[in-house]
C-alpha cells in the first residue's frame, strides 16, 4: 500500500512516521508513506501557496493551484484523494477498514482558514475529520490516518488476530486489561484472568467489553454488532444488574 502526505510543513509529519508500529512497517516494505512539501508545486520565486479571501474576513485560504498541481502528479488509477478537515465526515475504525482496503491513498493537510472552495469541488474524493475540534492544520489528522491504516495491513502486527480484539471492532469498546505485578497497592488483578479456564476468561472479557461501553459509550450499543446473549446483558445492565451477574 502506498500512502502520500502533501503537507506545508513536512517536519511536523515525517519523524512521527519514522518510528513505532509504522515505521517498522516503513522499513519492511509493507507500506510506503512519502510525504510531500506542497511548497514544491507552488509556482514563482516566492512559492506562495497562499492568500486573502475574496469577500474579507479574516485569515489565509490555501490556493488551488499549488495543490491542483501536486494531487495531480500524484493521482492515478484507483487513488483515493483526502482531504482532512474539520468539516468531513467522522474517521472511525469503519473507515480506516475500508481505507486499508485500498492501494493508495493521498492525504492532503489543509491550513491556516481552509483550501479553496474548488479544491473541494474538484480535486478531492472524500474529506475526513478526526473529531469535532479545529486543529491549526491536518498534520495531526494525517498521523492519525495514517497509523489507523497501517496496523490493520496484514503483516504489521505480529499478533494478527489483534485488530479483530481491538476497541471499536465490532463496534464496542475494549475490555479492561491487567499486567503483572498480580497485585499493585492493595488492587489485585481479577481470579478469573489468573484461573487458566480459558472459555470462563473469554466470556469475562466479552462481558467486560459491553458492560465498558454501556458504562462510557451507549452511543456505540445503537449499532454495535452485538449477539442475541450481548442484548440481554445489555438490558440487565439498565436494570441495575452489575456484570458479576451474567459471568456464569
Amino acid at each position: 500500500m502506498r500512502i502520500d502526505i502533501v503537507t506545508l510543513f513536512p517536519g511536523m509529519v515525517e519523524p512521527a512516521l519514522s518510528d513505532s508500529i509504522v515505521g517498522r512497517a516503513r522499513t519492511r516494505g509493507i507500506v510506503d508513506i512519502r510525504v510531500h512539501n506542497l511548497r514544491d508545486s507552488a509556482p514563482g520565486k516566492h512559492r506562495v501557496t497562499d492568500d486573502t479571501p475574496f469577500g474579507g474576513g479574516g485569515g489565509m485560504i490555501m490556493k488551488p493551484e499549488p495543490l491542483a498541481a501536486c494531487i495531480e502528479t500524484l493521482r492515478a488509477p484507483g487513488t483515493r484523494v483526502i482531504l482532512l478537515d474539520p468539516a468531513g465526515r467522522r474517521f472511525t475504525q469503519e473507515v480506516a477498514r475500508d481505507l486499508s482496503q485500498r492501494q493508495h491513498l493521498v492525504l492532503v493537510c489543509g491550513r491556516y482558514e481552509g483550501v479553496d472552495e474548488r479544491v473541494r469541488e474538484h480535486l478531492v474524493d472524500e474529506e475526513l475529520s478526526i473529531g469535532d475540534y479545529v486543529l491549526s492544520g491536518g498534520e495531526a489528522a494525517a498521523l492519525v490516518v495514517s497509523e489507523a491504516v497501517t496496523r490493520l495491513l496484514p503483516g504489521v502486527l505480529g499478533d494478527e488476530g489483534a485488530p479483530a480484539r481491538d476497541s471499536f471492532s465490532r463496534g464496542l469498546l475494549e475490555h479492561p486489561q491487567y499486567t503483572r505485578p498480580e497485585v499493585f497497592r492493595d488492587c489485585a488483578v481479577p481470579d478469573v484472568l489468573r484461573s487458566g479456564d480459558h472459555a470462563r476468561i473469554e466470556r469475562w472479557k466479552r462481558v467486560m467489553s459491553v458492560w465498558r461501553t454501556w458504562q462510557r459509550r451507549r452511543d456505540l450499543l445503537e449499532t454495535a454488532d452485538l449477539s442475541p446473549e450481548e442484548q440481554k446483558w445489555v438490558a440487565g445492565f439498565s436494570q441495575g444488574r452489575p456484570p458479576e451477574d451474567h459471568l456464569e
